[in-house]
């Protein structure tokens, strides 16, 4: 028996009331659904929640979300195509057999003649949802599933599932709105969004995890003259001693090594013999002294830890085995033998955070950081680890769930310090993170800085809408091994111009050239008049717009190795249009439209208005 729900948008869904033991309560534009079937049969992977008979147009576009952050698809419903380097069901990350029907995650936008319709999952409290489309068989149809992670239902704390929305519009900013309205009411948008966006410099792109006190000293000393906005330094990966040991500096990152071990033997020794946590350690002097510093300069320090993750060697692990997650035969779980094992030092080992000692851990270790030592933002690396499938200490409960329980209990040691997220499973992370990362490592490369413009413009909707965007770092000066030319440069600041959010310098700061300065200086200005993202008007991404003050009008034009052309940009009245680099006026009288060239390949073009 094949039962219909009619949306507002006039767009029904079907499913099968006979074989689905789920009520659904449609409202509006919405529908919520929830289990009430009496059976304790687990709910598999694929569990259907319901399919729409959808006819695509040939010509259609479409824009579908991945589970983690880097796997996007654009294309059409015949040819979808990734749009970064590793797709949710690639071999490194095996999500979903690479041999499945092709999943968008979260929600897919499809463009047509009609305008945009978008389907999406308004909620992700428990179980991930994702969409597939079945074009066999002359029939087109969009299908809705939740990923029910073989829990069983007996064992839920609650019956309710996941929500879904579907949404038309001829204005796909417009949509995003309504669909970002829909979310916020079951993840309520963190209140530190109304803070200003963090703006500073990060250790990563310049020296990866080859980090050192008189590195990050060298750096700092050369902040403190560029420019007063630069307020954050980011002591990324690299610091600690071990992966799971984020209160134990490593050795070869404080001055003096000797001094270092010995400290760190000591403070081991004394933990071992008092019975306290390793999350209890101070800290040594290493990374102590570099947050005093960077204090001292009047600047807010940050640090990047992975909560999630442990090395076999760290103490965390040694010390306490019970607290990880394991596999179906009770085996600890290695990241490796599941996904992708991760950047360094693995094997990895996954925290089981549905484990209040582990909560309490999290917390503990994370409060010791800002409420002792003073960090003001943690960049949560290799949250996607912390949502992996696997048996846990409480039983029924989902690895989405295990993760937000860990994010909650990090945010209760944070305080008012920022969370940014990175490397994570976006959906899952809804209202628990200040900050999210929406796009791979940036790196010096004409290649990469496409592949990243791409995936930022693509998610960019969700600044000040869901989180704070981070665009990852700027990255202005060639380096011995990482170097491209100066127009790709150019094109990398003109990404960061249109997007906005976090602004991160990722350059030796003692090495920047008059370009990377004046470009830095200018990516600030932008920051300080508008912290909005500019708006794109469709899936293409060649034309974004931001009106960034009462009288000037910011546009972004791109070329993605597409031919050389000639854009057209219109004002509401006669205005003076200028190149927003150079300052360089571009017209000899106020007129209300002006054609701008754009260059064959990967190029680009930011105009402003004044008037």
């Amino acid at each position: 028996m094949l039962s219909t729900i009619s949306l507002a948008c006039r767009v029904e869904l079907h499913f099968d009331a006979s074989q689905l033991s789920i009520q659904t309560s449609p409202d509006n534009d919405e529908v919520r659904f929830c289990y009430r079937g009496l059976a304790n049969d687990p709910i598999p992977q694929q569990y259907p929640l319901f399919d729409i008979d959808y006819d695509f147009e040939h010509e259609a576009y479409l824009y579908g979300d991945g589970y983690q952050m880097l796997s996007q698809t654009l294309g059409t419903p015949l040819t979808p195509v990734d749009v970064g380097r590793f797709a949710d069901n690639s071999p490194s990350y095996r999500i979903y057999s690479s041999n499945a029907p092709k999943r968008f995650y979260n929600y897919l936008v499809i463009s047509d003649s009609l305008g945009f319709t978008l389907f999406g999952f308004t909620s992700c409290h428990r179980f991930a949802g994702y969409f597939e489309l079945d074009l066999s068989d002359g029939r087109s149809r969009l299908m809705a599933y939740l990923d029910g992670e073989d829990t069983c239902p007996q064992d839920w704390a609650t019956t309710i599932l996941e929500s879904v929305t579907v949404l038309k519009g001829r204005n796909l900013n417009q949509l995003w709105q309504r669909y970002a309205d829909l979310i916020e009411i079951h993840h309520p948008k963190k209140l530190a969004l109304e803070a200003r966006i963090p703006a500073g410099w990060s250790s990563w792109h310049v020296y990866n995890d080859d980090i050192t006190q008189d590195k990050i000293a060298q750096n700092l000393r050369v902040m403190s003259r560029l420019n007063d906005s630069l307020e954050y330094v980011l002591i990324d990966d690299g610091y600690q001693a071990a992966m799971g040991d984020w209160l134990l500096t490593a050795p070869c990152y404080g001055r003096d090594t000797q001094y270092t071990q010995d400290i760190q033997e000591t403070d081991c020794a004394q933990n071992d013999r008092d019975g306290r946590e390793e999350s209890d350690v101070k800290g040594i002097e290493g990374i102590r002294t570099t947050i005093e510093q960077i204090k001292q300069m009047g600047k807010k320090p940050a640090v990047g830890v992975s909560p999630f993750i442990a090395q076999s060697e760290s103490q965390i692990f040694q010390s306490h085995p019970e607290w990880f997650v394991r596999d179906v035969n009770a085996r600890l779980l290695r990241a490796e033998d599941v996904t992708y094992a991760g950047w360094r030092n693995t094997p990895w080992y996954v925290l089981d955070t549905s484990n209040t000692e582990v909560q309490e851990h999290l917390t503990r270790f994370i409060r010791v950081m800002r409420e002792e030592w003073g960090v003001e933002l943690f960049k949560l690396n290799a949250c996607y680890w912390g949502a992996l499938k696997g048996e846990r200490f409480q039983s029924g409960i989902t690895g989405i769930q295990a993760y937000r329980l860990g994010l909650k209990a990090i945010a209760q040691g944070a305080g008012d310090a920022l969370l940014l997220a990175s490397h994570a499973p976006l959906w899952p992370s809804l209202g628990l993170v200040d900050i999210m990362r929406i796009s791979d490592d940036v790196m010096r490369d004409e290649r990469r800085f496409e592949q990243t413009a791409k995936e930022i413009f693509l998610r960019s909707w969700q600044h000040n809408r869901l989180w704070m965007i981070d665009p990852d770092s700027a990255t202005l000066v060639s380096l011995p091994n990482q170097a491209t030319e100066r127009k790709y440069y150019e094109f990398h600041r003109d990404v960061l111009l249109a997007s906005g959010g976090v602004l991160l310098s990722g350059d030796p700061l003692m090495e920047l050239t008059s370009f990377a300065k004046l470009s830095l200086e200018k990516l600030l200005v932008r920051q300080k008049y508008n912290q909005e993202t500019s708006k794109f008007s469709s899936l293409n991404l060649n034309h974004a717009f931001l009106r960034l003050t009462a009288s000037n009008d910011l546009h972004c034009i791109f070329n993605y190795q597409q031919p050389a052309r000639d854009v057209t940009l219109t004002a509401a009245h006669p205005v003076d249009w200028f190149d927003y680099w150079s300052g360089e006026k571009l017209n000899h009288e106020l007129t209300q439209a002006i054609e701008i060239g754009l260059e064959t390949g990967l190029s680009s073009r930011a105009i402003i208005t004044v008037g």
